[in-house]
């Protein structure tokens, strides 16, 4: 029996070089949420995490504010689709990058266009895995934790598997966990409850942590 907390990763640098690195605010997102939990009396008996840096950067974030060091299970499976692959699947032209309200439109319009085709087998994003052995990398994890793990666990990761992860507790189509990916905020907590046999849904993308006057304006979803 547990409780698994599902974090997304805080803000990432959208437009910049490099995706895969928290922005400062990222940073504090983060931090805000260990504390969060720090003041609640919260502690975890297990974590797990993805291989990417945003996932080790808010990690260590959580950890700070929470006072502990936990060395975490690293999971492969827990790691993000790469969105510009799945654009590149649906778009031909040059990628922009996205710095405008309009270009930030016009990238998740794109991208949602790419995902619903690779779910559905229709394109292969280079690099990737299909949508198949995307979704079993997620319940690999999942599957894990409830054969071996009891008490608080923490995971920390990226939209796109946590919503992978609500949709296969809940039975949902593909489709829908598309909508769930694209609104799942930095830094957002899901959570499920599980035991042996399966997992069930508590909460989902919830923000606790910043819905006080002081930290309204660090709400980010990308």
């Amino acid at each position: 029996m547990g409780q698994l907390y599902l974090v997304r990763h805080g803000q990432a640098s959208l437009g910049a070089a490099d995706y895969d690195q928290l922005s400062p605010l990222g940073a504090q997102q983060s931090l805000r949420l260990g504390e969060h939990w720090r003041a609640q009396g919260l502690q975890f008996d297990a974590v797990m995490c993805g291989t990417l840096k945003r996932h080790a950067q808010t990690l260590a974030g959580i950890q700070q504010g929470l006072g502990t060091d936990h060395t975490p299970l690293l999971w492969p499976g827990l790691n993000e689709y790469d969105s510009e692959a799945v654009i590149r699947t649906v778009h031909s032209g040059e990628l922009i990058k996205p710095t405008t309200q309009e270009g930030y439109r016009d990238h998740f319009r794109l991208l949602r266009d790419g995902l619903t085709q690779w779910m559905a087998g229709v394109v292969s994003p280079q690099g990737m895995p299909t949508y198949v052995e995307f979704v079993k990398g997620v319940t690999s994890a999942l599957d894990h934790i409830r054969e071996n793990v009891q008490g608080n666990v923490l995971l920390v990761s990226s939209g796109g598997p946590i919503a992978t992860a609500v949709g296969h507790v809940l039975r949902l189509s593909p489709e829908t966990s598309i909508e769930l990916n694209l609104r799942i905020r930095n830094s957002a907590v899901s959570e499920f409850s599980f035991n042996p046999k399966r997992h069930n849904l508590v909460a989902f993308n919830s923000i606790t942590h910043l819905e006080t006057p002081s930290h309204k304006d660090w709400i980010t979803f990308a």
